[in-house]
């Protein structure tokens, strides 16, 4: 009984000390949307998007399927408008200050509170606050309306005397995919995208805590917490600061409207955050609490690691280095580009999140490149790179273009920017903020210069140099301690110093037809992105046709290849080294390891370089829609072969093979801080298991280095009956001495044996002869713990597939010598 009261007194007391806390109403219910010139008001989803709706109501067909994209372009060329109702209570109304937040408006929309037009706005990437104490009733009408961006475009573009290279979209601070690239569909939303809300407070208010790390060595941490407090009140209050269980207590007289104060952090002894490959990312938290005669007033909760991050980007013989020092250490990037991960923002749920962070962290991922042609992420895809240990390099939403610098577009991305940074800038996570992709490349390599008078190259240039070699660094360096990179990359490929200074998009591969081989043979300081196709999973195909079987000849697929080139260069491609297939399944196969082959072949030359090159984030991690594009992931969360490979190519400890004059030189990569020792084991065998060359022996390989360990002198055997098996530890290495479509692979079966576990199932498989590339897959949902792998003869290989599924009837099974050519 007496635990029983004491709980009620804590009840008690706690519900007395919240009720003083800002009111936080968030207005996401009773939406609806109508065309400005329909009649029919239909219910809406907030956050969300038009379009969203438009499927929802069933007013269009999705245009994800068959060719519907070009069915539902109307959409974008109308005004829309969405409204609500919401309710203050008396105590609400009362509150001294109200304030509405809009915190993402897709793009120009007039807002209306009460019939009285409260704000109107332009930029998708801002957050909107107003001030609603003295239009706010009990009951209260709230109206937005969305504003055609195609005519807003027009007239701005008019107003220009000569014209951008890319139209239209430069000129609206939205997301710049949406108007259709080479990898998705054109279609530009409008919308209520991000959250809304009622925030009402009487007397003080946190406006803004960003916690500084001013000192950092193995002893201690010394930081600051910059805090901006709001206050209707001239009193005295006091500051808890919570740093884990420590607490400092704080006395301060704050006086009516701003305070800025700065509270000191001293952390004996600090425990350092690290990319999960090399350690432990550890977060501190950081509770801030603000009390007035025991009441409490405001509460914020930061999650922050203690940590250096710096671009060393310095001349030195070769030209400039190009790599990230993590607590002193250089550490290697490995990673990829993410894209958005949907045309509509409202169907990225916080899981789908969490499943494709959790899939970086197991593919070996230590970096993700936020790309600038689409958004700046929400809250939990940051506070997760802070808990998983991924950095992130996050480019400003500028891509392939050259902006405006009228005064006013100036101005309206200055305010985006400085939110932005402002609002992420608390993140551990966050290595790097680039101004855009590729806009300096294009200027300089992309004929967008010609017949242009030099007045206005110069004009066109000039408001680049004033954006992004001015404004936007000088507000990355007035708000946070984070390094600003201009462009990515730094030269276009066109120019030598690409291989030998700062960072490089290398698109030979691809876009100008180089063969794989040129990877190895030009490798970059830091390759910031290079790509190939393929076609995405067979469920992904299938959705997009709408049918059962593997159809490539479609029109529906057509449609969902955006490059204009794309299926006769993965044809021109494939036929230098695969056996083109006959059946569009093992076609679709045969695409995932082509785009694997060429990647993979990248990333460990570039990998064998370090410390010359120090990252390599290929092109492209994601699919914001079901597609024919250069994801390792498609749009249904499927790991294409690239993915499963990748993984391998991110290994901590990774062992390599190169053809050179004499032979074949061996070399182990070894990203972590420490030395390691082991056996290093070397064979080569025929594909059904004989053994014909052997050789062991004692190594140890540097710390965070790239060692050659071995150099395999030429041999006489038959290249297109044999591979290389090598082992060092608990690290594995198959290299093949031919082209995969020269090699003369057995045909054997491979017998399976398919157990059930408690989260899914275990397959073990076995064959007489090497089975190379073996793909499982199933019309059932799941994720097979490795895939696309080669089962070398004679032994066993166990997959574990997690899956809901309570049997795994239709497993089927291919490899490189089972497709039908």
């Amino acid at each position: 009984m007496y635990k029983f009261l004491l709980f009620l007194l804590v009840l008690v007391m706690l519900s007395c000390e919240n009720k003083n806390l800002p009111t936080k109403i968030i207005l996401s219910e009773n939406w609806e949307f109508k065309g400005v010139d329909t009649l029919d008001w239909q219910s809406a989803k907030v956050p969300g998007n038009i379009f969203s709706d438009l499927l929802e109501q069933k007013m269009i067909p999705n245009p994800f399927i068959k060719t519907n994209e070009d069915s539902v372009q109307w959409v974008s060329k109308k005004n829309w408008e969405y409204k609500t109702t919401f309710t203050l209570s008396k105590k609400q109304i009362q509150k001294k200050n109200i304030e509405l937040h809009f915190e993402g408006l897709d793009t120009y929309a007039t807002i209306y509170l009460n019939d009285s037009i409260i704000l109107k706005t332009n930029n998708a990437f801002n957050k909107y606050t107003i001030d609603i104490k003295k239009s706010a009733k009990t009951s209260n009408n709230l109206r937005v309306v969305f504003e055609n961006f195609n005519d807003i475009e027009l007239k701005k573009e008019a107003e220009i005397w000569y014209k951008l290279p890319v139209q239209n979209r430069v000129y609206t601070r939205k997301a710049q995919f949406q108007y259709g690239w080479d990898w998705g569909p054109i279609l530009n939303s409008y919308g209520i995208w991000k959250d809304v809300f009622i925030k009402a407070w009487d007397d003080v208010i946190f406006s803004d805590i960003y916690i500084k790390q001013d000192s950092l060595t193995a002893k201690k941490a010394v930081l600051s917490a910059d805090i901006i407090i709001e206050s209707n009140i001239e009193k005295f209050v006091e500051l808890e600061t919570w740093i884990n269980s420590e607490k400092i207590l704080t006395g301060i007289h704050l006086k009516k409207g701003e305070n800025k104060l700065t509270i000191p952090i001293k952390i004996d002894n600090p425990t350092l955050w690290w990319t999960h490959n090399l350690g432990k990312p550890y977060l501190y938290r950081f509770d801030f609490k603000l009390f007035r005669k025991n009441k409490l007033l405001d509460q914020k909760i930061i999650k922050k690691g203690i940590r250096t991050i710096k671009l060393i980007a310095e001349r030195d013989t070769i030209g400039q280095s190009f790599y990230f020092e993590l607590n002193g250490k250089p550490v290697y990037a490995k990673g990829a580009n993410l894209i958005p991960m949907h045309s509509f923002q409202d169907k990225v749920t916080s899981e789908k999140y969490r499943k494709l962070l959790s899939d970086v962290v197991t593919s070996n991922m230590n970096m993700l490149r936020v790309w600038g042609g689409g958004i700046y992420e929400n809250d939990i895809f940051y506070d997760l790179c802070d808990e998983k240990g991924i950095l992130v390099w996050q480019d400003f939403m500028f891509a392939c273009a050259m902006y405006p610098g009228d005064a006013a577009f100036l101005k309206n991305v200055s305010e985006e920017v400085e939110y932005q940074v402002k609002r992420l800038r608390n993140h551990t996570s966050i290595a790097l903020w680039c101004g855009n992709n590729e806009n300096s490349e294009a200027w300089k390599r992309w004929g967008w210069q010609e017949n242009r008078s030099e007045k206005e190259k110069q004009e066109i240039w000039d408001n680049y140099l004033m954006l992004f070699d001015s404004i936007l660094p000088s507000i990355v360096a007035k708000n946070c301690n984070t390094d600003y990179w201009e462009t990515s990359p730094k030269y276009g490929r066109g120019n030598p110093k690409y291989i030998s200074e700062g960072d490089a998009h290398d698109w030979w591969i691809w876009h100008d037809e180089y063969p794989f081989e040129h990877l190895q043979e030009k490798v970059p300081r830091f390759m910031s992105e290079f790509g190939f196709q393929s076609f995405p999973s067979f469920e992904a195909v299938k959705y997009i046709n709408q049918k059962d079987e593997i159809d490539l000849k479609t029109d529906a697929i057509k449609s969902h290849q955006k490059h204009v080139k794309g299926f006769e260069l993965m044809e021109k491609y494939m036929k230098r080294d695969y056996k083109i297939p006959t059946s569009d399944e093992d076609y679709v196969y045969v695409s995932q390891l082509l785009q694997a082959k060429g990647i993979v072949m990248g990333i460990e030359a570039q990998r064998r370089a370090k410390p010359y090159n120090m990252g390599t984030l290929y092109w492209q991690l994601n699919d914001c829609w079901p597609a024919i594009s250069w994801s390792s992931i498609d749009y249904f969360g499927n790991w294409k072969a690239l993915q499963y490979k990748a993984k391998k190519a991110f290994e901590n400890v990774l062992i390599l093979t190169v053809k050179s004059k004499n032979g074949y030189e061996i070399y182990i990569v070894n990203d972590l801080l420490l030395e390691s020792k082991g056996t290093l084991q070397i064979k080569i065998m025929d594909f059904f298991g004989k053994e014909i060359w052997s050789n062991t022996s004692k190594i140890t390989v540097k710390a965070d280095a790239s060692q050659r360990v071995y150099q395999l002198l030429k041999k006489d055997f038959d290249h297109t009956k044999h591979f290389l098996s090598i082992t060092f530890n608990n690290s594995s290495s198959i290299f093949y001495f031919a082209k995969p479509k020269d090699l003369i692979l057995p045909k054997e079966p491979i017998e399976r044996t398919i157990s059930k576990t408690k989260n899914g199932f275990s397959i073990t498989l076995k064959s007489n002869v090497l089975q190379k590339d073996v793909f499982l897959f199933t019309s059932e949902k799941g994720y097979f713990s490795d895939n696309f792998f080669d089962l070398l003869p004679n032994t066993t290989k166990t997959i574990h597939f997690k899956s809901n599924s309570t049997s795994l009837q239709q497993l089927s099974i291919k490899s490189l010598q089972s497709i039908q050519e």
